[in-house]
């Protein structure tokens, strides 16, 4: 665990060294994007050297047209900027998705991570739209935090449902956010701030403006058994080992149906289930 190293650096620092210990009541690790990052130049070097079909646009343009089709109910390879330090993706190496869709938590369990359908996916949301969406008073950057989403998003179901367990609740709308809204109403929340990622902000504020809905579901990018991608060539391979339906790699825009076949890998076999 990322964690684990960074606890052992301070323990030495503190207890061994005999180092004040500092504490700040903000953010200090600023998103934690500690990892590399590539230019644009360097992304479409590596896709034309994969020999992927893609166009390049205006950051404007591209957050327009993702959006789109996020809204139209496509599964995004989401790669951005630095990658993220620790365990799970916080917005630069994502899959992305509509968290009000009734079926997106199958598809993405069963089509791209390749695992149980029932496993959950966790939200990200503007952080100044937390309040009114989650029962959180206080920022979740990192995707640690679990809260209950607010009484007014919940779908009112029969007296059977306090009366079941187990996965016949997963038969049960239980919010308008459904793909991320656990059995008991609960989501594991990532806040999204303008101030340590300006290009995942800008996206699902204009999701926001397209919707009037400020989450979208945030996964890791990688399939069950590997590690989150890291450069524009990892992200083409799962790209093409899933059924990821486009591709955003910094500007660019790549849809799987304009990939030459030759090119598809099957990861679906390739590690049993946990």
């Amino acid at each position: 665990d990322a964690g684990g190293s960074i606890g052992a650096a301070l323990a030495l620092w503190h207890h061994e060294l005999k180092n004040k210990r500092k504490i700040y009541k903000n953010d200090g690790m600023k998103g934690s994007y500690l990892g590399p990052i590539f230019s644009q130049d360097e992304i479409e070097k590596t896709l034309r050297s994969e020999e992927a079909n893609f166009e390049t646009l205006s950051k404007k343009a591209i957050i327009e047209k993702t959006v789109n089709e996020i809204i139209k109910g496509k599964v995004i390879g989401w790669f951005q900027g630095r990658m993220e330090f620790g365990p799970r993706a916080l917005g630069n190496r994502s899959i992305i998705a509509d968290a009000r869709s009734n079926n997106m938590q199958k598809i993405l369990n069963l089509k791209v991570k390749y695992r149980e359908d029932f496993r959950p996916f966790a939200p990200s949301i503007l952080i100044e739209d937390l309040p009114k969406w989650f029962e959180l008073e206080c920022d979740s950057p990192y995707m640690l935090l679990v809260a209950n989403i607010n009484k007014q998003f919940r779908t009112k179901n029969t007296d059977d449902y306090n009366l079941i367990s187990g996965f016949d609740k997963l038969k049960y709308q239980r919010s308008t956010l459904p793909a991320i809204t656990h059995v008991d109403y609960s989501a594991r929340i990532q806040t999204v701030h303008q101030s340590t990622n300006a290009i995942f902000h800008e996206l699902i504020s204009y999701f926001k403006k397209e919707t009037e809905c400020p989450v979208l579901i945030n996964t890791s990018f990688n399939v069950r058994g590997e590690p989150i991608v890291c450069s524009p060539k990892d992200a083409f391979k799962c790209f093409m080992g899933t059924e990821i339906d486009i591709l955003v790699c910094g500007n660019s825009i790549l849809y799987k149906e304009k990939q030459d076949s030759k090119l598809k890998k099957n990861y679906k076999l390739k590690y049993a289930l946990d």
